[in-house]
């Protein structure tokens, strides 16, 4: 009968480490997807703003045409119609480049105006002075880095009281930002660990990562549905692990707090589609 349980147990754990590691690969494949419709959005941006250039040059071109026109004929009512209308297609055109620009700069615009406000939130409700908590933006993704002992004890992956009240102050801003995601990572130093209950560092990082997302379930009723456990073991180090204050920062914990990637690839389709009308 132990044997049964044990195997069952085993089962269960392999089963609930896949899916972790799909939904990360998810992730991780459709954050690339974003990166590169920016990329080629600011690509196109860079492109308009040359056209505008050209365009005002054009307008530029053509007005002193009309001038001169004017001045030959000596007479200031007269505007030559070949240039007038030359001039007005010109607008036209410059004002529908401008339309584009602006629209491009919108969307891309209410994702930084989003992002600053989310790290302006979780400074302000975690204390940016503490310097065992950083709040940090890279490629428009908000990360909270907690350091180890802040969180657990040396080897272990049960939570701190201490920790739960940082938690507790992440959890209030996920819960006011219900398009948000939470992927929560473990992350440890490269000194082995071996016990009855951890095979090793990527057991650790893991299960720390675990404790921390059942937390912010169970405890403070964020929806399980938007969030992510997952572990990093030893391997996406801070600093070298030479020394014991290198060590000391690489065992930490980042929470990665991120818009829903389906919604905001959505919004940059929908401004690039509207390029073309």
């Amino acid at each position: 009968m132990k044997k049964v349980i044990l195997m069952l147990s085993l089962a269960a754990f392999t089963l609930t480490s896949c899916g972790a590691k799909k939904k990360i690969a998810e992730l991780e494949a459709k954050n690339k997807e974003i990166q590169d419709q920016l990329n080629s959005t600011t690509v196109k941006l860079n492109s308009c703003l040359s056209d505008k250039e050209t365009l005002a040059s054009q307008i530029d071109f053509l007005k002193k045409n009309n001038s001169d026109l004017i001045n030959n004929m000596g007479n200031l009512t007269t505007l030559s119609s070949k240039g007038a209308e030359n001039l007005e297609k010109s607008l036209e055109s410059l004002k529908e480049k401008d339309l584009k620009i602006t629209r491009l700069q919108d969307a891309l615009t209410r994702k930084d105006s989003v992002t600053l406000a989310l790290v302006t939130s979780i400074k302000r409700a975690v204390g940016v002075n503490d310097p065992d908590i950083e709040v940090t933006v890279e490629k428009g993704v908000v990360y909270i880095s907690i350091a180890d002992k802040l969180l657990f004890k040396s080897g272990s992956y049960q939570v701190n009281d201490r920790a739960k009240e940082i938690l507790g102050k992440v959890a209030a801003i996920l819960k006011d930002k219900p398009n948000f995601e939470c992927m929560v990572e473990g992350h440890t130093d490269n000194v082995p660990i071996k016990n009855p209950v951890l095979e090793d560092n990527w057991d650790l990082s893991v299960k720390r990562a675990t404790s921390i997302v059942r937390i912010l379930q169970n405890d403070y009723s964020v929806d399980p549905a938007r969030l992510v456990a997952a572990g990093r073991s030893e391997y996406v180090p801070l600093e070298a692990n030479t020394t014991a204050e290198g060590r000391a920062r690489n065992r930490r914990t980042r929470i990665l707090v991120l818009p829903k990637i389906d919604q905001f690839y959505d919004m940059i389709e929908k401004e690039m589609k509207n390029q073309t009308k």
